[in-house]
């Protein structure tokens, strides 16, 4: 009987660490939709029935608590999205939609957790050899409480690689990187110690000019979290040099048959050791391809 109380002690304390360690457990993710309109815009077709489908199928698998959103139509869009992934099983109360200078595609959050602060930088503009040009679609900020910890979200859509008469697309995607970093910056120089995660679609690799903006340098440089896919890959780079050579691609670019990481998820320097890269992933899903040009990306963090 003494043994048999002593397996019941043990039980109960064993479900109540996990409890604690489910707890803690926070994930972050973040999704380029490809269009995702819900009704009939110049130059863009609603997404069919079938890449709503994988889309919710891609949501699902992430889990996220708090997912970032790019290519998002209308509020009505945000809307049907939200409800389709409720019909399954995946319940956010919370949203933000940020309206940007494109009146067509946005930003967005989707959050299991109350969002106690949102701010929508849609007015940033910059001058360009003269030229005024404004951040196509904002930056969108939100504030989200976790185990009595205020985590801070920066997620943007940059300048794409599409180019344009105006101006040279590479340079206007270094000038929106300035301005978001002047945010990053920001909120660091008021606290060091701030959680924050910037997060999205940058549309540029590692070694750009955008990409190096972005991370920044020095106590206030950004950590790149750099998941990879769940297929096995365990050993390291022979070149020690560099990373692992994991499959780490978030986007096709069609027109070049090119696989390139754009789709990022940086850390501020005070959630670094809250990383946990085991449990973070690039989805590999069937039929990606049908839903979006990308996949979207997974970190898990353990408070």
């Amino acid at each position: 009987m003494r043994y048999r109380n002593h397996w019941k002690l043990w039980l109960v304390v064993a479900t109540q660490l996990t409890v604690q360690l489910l707890a803690g457990s926070f994930t972050v993710g973040t999704y380029n939709l490809e269009f995702y309109v819900d009704r009939p815009t110049p130059g863009i077709s609603p997404k069919s029935e079938e890449g709503r489908r994988i889309i919710c199928q891609g949501i699902r698998a992430v889990d996220a608590d708090v997912l970032a959103l790019q290519e998002v139509g209308s509020a009505s869009a945000l809307s049907e999205l939200r409800d389709s992934l409720k019909r399954e099983g995946l319940h956010y109360p919370y949203s933000e939609l940020v309206r940007g200078w494109d009146k067509n595609l946005h930003v967005a959050f989707l959050s299991r957790h109350p969002i106690r602060a949102a701010r929508h930088h849609t007015n940033e503009s910059f001058l360009h050899r003269g030229r005024r040009f404004h951040v196509g679609r904002g930056f969108g900020e939100i504030e989200v409480e976790f185990e009595k910890r205020r985590i801070i979200f920066l997620t943007a859509h940059l300048k794409s690689k599409r180019e344009i008469p105006e101006a040279d697309q590479e340079q206007l995607r270094i000038e929106e990187a300035t301005l978001l970093r002047e945010k990053i910056d920001a909120h660091l120089k008021r606290n060091p110690n701030a959680h924050l995660v910037v997060l999205g679609d940058f549309n540029d690799g590692v070694g750009t000019r955008a990409y190096s903006t972005l991370v920044g340098r020095g106590r206030a440089k950004l950590f790149d979290t750099r998941p990879h896919e769940r297929n096995g890959d365990s050993l390291s780079n022979p070149n020690p040099r560099y990373d692992p050579r994991r499959i780490i691609w978030t986007h096709f670019y069609a027109k070049e048959e090119i696989f390139s990481r754009i789709d990022y998820i940086l850390l501020s320097p005070s959630l670094r050791d809250f990383y946990r890269p085991e449990q973070s992933f690039v989805l590999a899903l069937k039929d990606w391809g049908a839903a979006s040009d990308h996949r979207p990306v997974c970190v898990h963090l353990e408070f």
